[in-house]
């Protein structure tokens, strides 16, 4: 059992499928209860978000010692943060779940956190969007596991 945690865990891992790779694999393949691949496959993926989010901002602290780096990249990233900054006010932490949340390929917690740092998002905003989006990813990705294309059903009434 242990063996398929750590494997379910490396899946989520993986920028190019998350839990959305980790969660069909652990109840398909290994046929593992439902709930234990969801509960491990959200904590693996929160997990995930905050040490990218951690290290893309000690990532950028180390490159932006360089001057030329540093002026670029105030030049780009901190006028466009200012000129957004309303809009970040409104809908950052919401939109940033939202975008983690949606089961699709090039969305979830490395792009969000890259996102939300080049927002301007701090740590306590990025970790609530976190949450909220791997939490949404999940329950989407296990409803279709479970229910397949009748999934769909639980949301839309059939006509």
């Amino acid at each position: 059992m242990l063996r398929e945690i750590l494997v379910l865990i490396g899946i989520t891992f993986l920028p190019i499928f998350e839990l959305r790779g980790s969660i069909p694999y652990g109840i398909l393949k290994y046929n593992m209860p439902w709930l234990t691949v969801f509960i491990i496959c959200v904590l693996a993926n929160i997990l995930l978000g905050l040490i990218v989010f951690f290290l893309l901002d000690k990532f950028v602290h180390v490159v932006t010692k360089v001057k030329w780096i540093k002026k670029v990249y105030h030049r780009i990233i901190e006028n466009t943060q200012k000129k957004i900054h309303p809009y970040v006010e409104k809908w950052g932490v919401l939109g940033v779940a939202i975008f983690i949340g949606i089961p699709l390929p090039g969305s979830g917690v490395y792009t969000g956190a890259l996102g939300s740092y080049l927002l301007g998002l701090d740590y306590k905003e990025f970790f609530i969007a976190c949450i909220l989006g791997v939490i949404i990813a999940a329950i989407a990705v296990t409803l279709i596991v479970l229910f397949g294309s009748g999934a769909w059903n639980f949301f839309i009434k059939p006509v």
